[in-house]
């Protein structure tokens, strides 16, 4: 097997933010002092160039080109995927430098792991192989576990990244072990397509079933989808805040980008979907568990960034919806999906923006009693906070209603998901009290001691930019929904 090393040219939003990784972490070293802001900008320098790049892929990728003999593809899902991620890359970018400088451990090494970690999603969303999924998964994952435990003096967050890093090893063998087994009974097949050409025969054996279920162990994992959720409460509660935003908007919608393409190419023989063993059912009753579950612990936290956590537990149940009715022959899914995670990336990220914006060193403000009061002193804060919640819990105009309702209109198109789309809308009800509590603590409620916030330049940049984008995709959703929609 051989590579021609000039197919790299077909990659330059990726390129772009490895190198730039590179040069970040080699300019740490020369750096003197304690502030390494500069090094956040030249990050977001890298994520606009990125964007560009990929604005300029776009109208080529109508047409779909594979890669490296078969692992990677270009084409307009991963391109809509990558500018999602490399939009939570910038927005982390101007949440951080305030935050670690007020907390006091701004390394240089963060802002490389950002751009490294989001060049990993990029990959995973860009794979057709099983080879190429694992290299961006561990990519992605190991930039993540050291983000989760970057505030080294704080125990909560090598707690969180502890238990991350060892239950995402745990993942990670079932995949490898998955790959073993689809590799062995395929005859020596890594690639999607591949695969799905000797489902055939392959599915003669009951260890291509095993297989491929380890495979999606591996991923509904990095999507902290219930039973394979434990990890999440405590490493977003331990992660520095903008890191929680990061983890909680990308590594999910690269999972996701990476369910949707191997269930519609290696896994999509209806032998796979509606057979006994199909994995349409087990996804509709780990999408039911899903949001039950993430909505149920929500309410019982007081801890804001809990709540957020088990929050995004439930949106993973939600968008497991979305798979299902894709596999199910649903045309509108996958772009439902698509807007749904783009959705989702905006309105998470800028939850937990005014988190971090909210504390300081000595008082982070992570209960709902804290944020009592913050409409009276910062009332923008707290109408981007609002806006944030309301589109989280589905409430129209903003954009997470319209993600949900082309997202259940799309399953509302196969007949047998109907019961699964009454589950959908009554958890998003649900969700609706605890999104609730915060907004009522900061508008009804007086305030308990004054308000010293985490203040910067670039965080209010983050703070509007996301609450504009969020107003934008409730107030023109067929445009992103269009983009989504060329998506082939």
């Amino acid at each position: 097997m051989t590579f021609d090393v000039s197919q790299l040219a077909a990659y330059p939003p990726m390129l772009i933010l490895i190198g730039m990784g590179c040069v970040i972490l080699l300019g740490e070293t020369f750096i003197r002092g304690t502030s390494r802001t500069g090094l956040a900008w030249i990050g977001v320098g890298a994520c606009v160039a990125s964007l560009v790049a990929i604005i300029a892929e776009w109208p080529d990728a109508a047409t779909p080109t594979t890669h490296f003999n078969g692992m990677l593809t270009v084409d307009r899902m991963s391109l809509y995927l990558d500018a999602a991620f490399v939009l939570s890359a910038a927005l982390t970018l101007l949440f951080a430098p305030p935050y670690l400088k007020e907390q006091r451990f701004e390394f240089g090494e963060f802002y490389a792991l950002v751009l490294l970690g989001t060049a990993g999603m990029m990959m995973v969303v860009h794979s057709t192989s099983l080879v190429s999924l694992l290299i961006g998964i561990e990519t992605m994952s190991l930039a993540a576990y050291v983000l989760t435990g970057s505030w080294r003096r704080s125990l909560r967050s090598a707690e969180g990244a502890m238990k991350y890093f060892l239950l995402g090893a745990f993942a990670t063998s079932f995949l490898v072990y998955g790959i073993a087994l689809i590799y062995g009974t395929t005859g020596g097949e890594l690639t999607y397509a591949g695969i799905a050409s000797k489902v055939g025969t392959a599915s003669q054996s009951p260890l291509f079933y095993l297989g491929e279920y380890f495979v999606l162990v591996a991923l509904v994992f990095k999507v902290a989808a219930v039973p394979f959720h434990m990890w999440a409460p405590d490493a977003y509660e331990g992660a520095p805040t903008p890191v929680t935003g990061f983890m909680a908007a990308g590594v999910k919608a690269a999972a996701f980008g990476a369910i949707v393409r191997i269930l519609g190419t290696a896994f999509s023989s209806p032998l796979m979907v509606f057979d006994f063993t199909g994995w349409a059912s087990a996804l509709s009753v780990l999408a039911v568990l899903t949001m039950t579950v993430g909505n149920l612990a929500a309410i019982r936290q007081d801890n804001v960034k809990r709540m957020l956590a088990y929050s995004s537990i439930a949106h993973a149940g939600y968008l497991l919806i979305g798979v299902v009715a894709g596999g199910l022959g649903v045309a509108s899914a996958t772009p439902a999906v698509l807007f749904y995670l783009v959705a989702y990336t905006f309105m998470t990220l800028g939850s937990f923006g005014v988190v971090a914006w909210i504390g300081n060193r000595s008082d982070e403000r992570l209960y709902i009693d804290d944020w009592a009061g913050l409409a009276s002193s910062r009332p923008a804060v707290a109408l981007a906070m609002t806006i944030f919640l309301l589109s989280l819990g589905g409430v129209p105009p903003m954009g997470g209603f319209f993600a949900k309702f082309y997202l259940f209109r799309a399953a509302m198109e196969a007949p047998q998901l109907y019961w699964l789309v009454v589950v959908g809308v009554l958890n998003s009800m649900v969700s609706i009290y605890y999104y609730l509590r915060i907004i009522v603590a900061m508008y009804f409620r007086d305030p308990v001691r004054p308000l010293v916030p985490t203040d910067g330049t670039s965080m209010r940049a983050g703070l509007l930019l996301t609450a504009v984008v969020v107003v934008l995709l409730g107030v023109f959703p067929g445009t992103f929904v269009d983009w989504a929609s060329v998506v082939k």
